[in-house]
This record gives C-alpha cells, sequence and structure tokens, in this order.
C-alpha cells in the first residue's frame, strides 16, 4: 500500500485525516506534518524522513500537500525530487483523501494522482447547478 504523508500550514493536515477517518475509517500507512509559524522548510524536511522512517515506503509515498509553491509543497520537493516512486499533489481536500483512500492498496502513484486530482475536481459542485440539472432532466 502506497503510504501518504499529509503536510499543510497548521494543524489542517491532522483535521482532514480526523474528518476523513470518521467517513473511511482508520487508515495505516499514514502520516501528517504540521508546519507551525517560525519554521523553516528544513524542519519540515526532517519532519518528512521521521515520518518515512516510520512507513511503509516500499511500494512509494505521495505527497499531499496543501498550496503548490508552499513550504509543505517546497519541502516534499526536495525529497521527492531524490528519490523514485514519489510523487506531491497539491490541494489537499477530503473528497480527494477519500478517493485516494478507497484506491492506494491497488494504484500506482501516477494513478492515484489522476484520482486523486479527479475527485477533488468532481467534488466541487453548487447548489444551483445540480438543482437546476435535475429540474431540466425532469421535463
Amino acid at each position: 500500500m502506497i503510504a501518504l504523508i499529509i503536510g499543510t500550514h497548521g494543524k489542517f493536515s491532522e483535521e482532514i485525516v480526523r474528518s476523513s477517518e470518521m467517513i473511511f475509517g482508520k487508515q495505516d500507512n499514514i502520516a501528517t506534518a504540521i508546519f507551525e509559524p517560525g519554521e523553516s522548510p528544513d524542519d519540515l524536511v526532517r519532519k518528512y524522513n521521521a515520518a518515512m522512517d516510520n512507513l511503509n515506503c516500499e511500494n512509494g509515498v505521495l505527497f499531499l500537500v496543501d498550496i503548490f509553491g508552499g513550504s509543505p509543497y517546497n519541502a516534499a520537493s526536495r525529497i521527492v525530487s531524490e528519490k523514485e516512486n514519489m510523487d506531491i499533489l497539491t490541494g489537499v481536500n477530503l473528497p480527494m483523501l477519500l478517493e485516494i483512500y478507497g484506491s492506494r492498496s491497488f494504484s500506482t502513484i501516477k494513478q492515484l494522482v489522476e484520482i486523486g486530482k479527479n475527485s477533488a475536481y468532481e467534488g466541487i459542485k453548487t447548489f444551483t447547478e445540480i438543482f437546476f440539472e435535475q429540474t431540466d432532466d425532469d421535463l
């Protein structure tokens, strides 16, 4: 199973994992890394490496971070650029995380990235689009 490391500004990583486990159940082979005020990207690299020491990374590692170009992304990119079978997916959100949970035991890193991107996009809805699409279909 592919290891997941969720890295975000503040405690968002811990809270999104906690919320996701309310829906999907407790997950194995997953870690979070919090980027606190006053810390540097070097601190995050150390946190990521410590997380990998405690995970089974044999099938690869997918970093899920909040913002492209932010410190959690930049720190992860330093690791991913030197290793194989790893990637980083930005914009972590709940639909993305749930879909990745359901697919990571039988998917490659590349497939998980596509699953995550698609689920993040498809998870964005507005009431009026759904309501009016259903109303129009009923006619």
